[in-house]
């Protein structure tokens, strides 16, 4: 039997690599020109930049895939641990390094409250709670069914998930500076912390219990690593390749159409492209689920990424592998991003340094960076091509007269990507950067299932899908998958 996985996202990697294990032969198709799907990456001149994630919580995920054929990862990809792994530089030049031991945290805690030390210990435990119940048991369970939610509720109403993740981290902590630090991960999965479920409070505890990685050649080494196991496993790859439609015949996913108006024929077919562009664009609409019509009718979707690559003709040794910049507001900015649409004169920013760890990223004596603005999807009413411009001259003064002094006259070989850029480039729904937002109504049975409801043999992985975005949730999506699809011969 064989199968085809659109899209070549972690999320379709895994997949591909989760059904080969199974005896399928597959095949995966991505539009992109190399493997990774946003986790492309940039060669400018001696300069390499990832385009899409940098931050690795949960290597032992990536260990499952080559364990799946007797490899080993350590055998491909070299991931280093990182300290700190974040670097907090508040509006007023202050800083908060985040990482490495549980002393080492609360000793940074007590330089700016010490009353919040046993604060962040409680928030911990409360984290491992979520953690036990969120990750452990439930990311890797298929929520399709209706019945497997309301077995949860009882645990999440216990665990308090109906709250924020602002809500649970100022009920541990006292000093704005340290609720904004312990509230920001939303953000990396796409979610306001104002709004974002408590459930990724479980985020908290996962970085304590296995750190913040990198791995050296970035994450684009790990794409290539992956793809090497695809090939040596006999998954055919097939790039530079967009689907255009998914054939359904008596209520069963059979053939992909391509651009190209060419047909592959699939016994299973799993989308790892946007869930919410699969339905809308790839799939005939009398075909579409009533709840996957709802679902689309009321997304919330995550906010847009702004995103500006480049290199320096300096370097900046006191600048952290992982910075968060944060501007002077919280609240109000994220409320512009996520609810009024607009664009704010105040920004914060992340702002990735892998030459920190890995010179191999730009020339000798020189650095590589990129700096992620979150701001408004396509929603919102923003000509991109005239306020890219300016958005990015503002972040560049900004870095410029704070930590990265003399910026202006050492930057070569930026350019930048916009909402526009993720909507052209992935196919993404308003351009948002991680598909539909992490909020209490979009997540378990309410988000997109791994499982069509009414097209046989057609799953879904990748962001927009339970457990959610970010590279954890997008792998074990996959795993997900592995539980639904049946083993050839079974």
């Amino acid at each position: 039997m064989n199968a085809i996985v659109i899209g070549s996202g972690f999320g379709g990697i895994a997949a591909a690599l989760r059904l080969r294990a199974k005896g399928y032969q597959v095949k995966i198709i991505d539009r992109s020109p190399m493997l990774g799907g946003r986790a492309q990456v940039f060669a400018r001149n001696g300069f390499l930049h990832d385009a899409g994630p940098t931050v690795i919580t949960a290597p032992f995920l990536f260990e499952e895939l080559f364990a799946l054929f007797g490899e080993k990862l350590a055998d491909h990809i070299q991931i280093v641990p990182l300290k700190p792994w974040y670097r907090f530089y508040f509006a007023d030049k202050t800083t908060f390094d985040y990482g490495g031991t549980l002393d080492e945290t609360l000793a940074e805690i007590a330089k700016i409250e010490s009353k919040d030390q046993a604060g962040y210990l409680k928030l911990l435990a409360h984290s491992k709670q979520i953690f036990d119940i969120a990750f452990t048991q439930l990311s890797t369970v298929s929520f399709h069914k209706f019945s497997t939610m309301i077995g949860l509720i009882p645990r999440l109403i216990v665990l308090k998930s109906y709250q924020s993740v602002w809500q649970m981290v100022s009920r541990y902590l006292s000093h704005p500076k340290l609720r904004q630090a312990f509230s920001i991960q939303p953000l990396l999965v796409g979610g306001n912390p104002f709004d974002t479920t408590s459930i990724y409070g479980l985020i908290h505890y996962l970085e304590r219990a296995y750190g913040v990685h990198f791995a050296m050649g970035g994450t684009g080494a790990i794409s290539k690593a992956l793809g090497d196991l695809m090939l040596r496993q006999g998954i055919q790859i097939q790039l530079n390749t967009t689907v255009k439609k998914i054939t359904v015949e008596n209520g069963e996913a059979k053939n992909v159409v391509l651009l190209d108006g060419s047909i592959l024929s699939a016994d299973i077919i799993v989308s790892n492209a946007d869930a919410t562009y699969l339905y809308e664009h790839m799939l005939d609409k009398k075909k579409v689920s009533k709840f996957a019509k709802l679902k689309l009718k009321t997304a919330h979707y995550s906010m847009g990424l702004f995103v500006i690559y480049f290199g320096t003709t300096k370097t900046y040794p006191e600048v952290a592998h992982h910075t968060i910049w944060m501007g002077k507001q919280y609240k109000e900015l994220l409320n512009n991003i996520f609810n009024s649409k607009k664009m704010s004169d105040d920004f914060s920013l992340y702002l990735h340094r892998p030459t920190a760890t890995d010179e191999s990223f730009a020339p000798d004596g020189c650095d590589s960076f990129y700096v992620l603005c979150p701001v408004p999807n396509l929603k919102a009413n923003i000509d991109w091509s005239v306020n890219g411009e300016v958005l990015k001259d503002k972040i560049i003064k900004a870095l410029d007269e704070t930590i990265l002094p003399g910026l202006r006259t050492c930057i070569v070989e930026d350019f930048y990507m916009s909402p526009e850029d993720f909507k052209a480039n992935y196919l993404s729904t308003n351009g948002a950067g991680f598909s539909v937002a992490p909020l209490f109504r979009q997540s378990a049975w309410f988000r997109f299932h791994n499982k069509s409801e009414n097209i046989k043999n057609l799953y879904l992985v990748g962001a927009g899908t339970h457990p959610g975005a970010g590279l954890p949730g997008v792998l074990c999506s996959a795993k997900v998958l592995d539980k639904l699809v049946p083993a050839i011969g079974n």
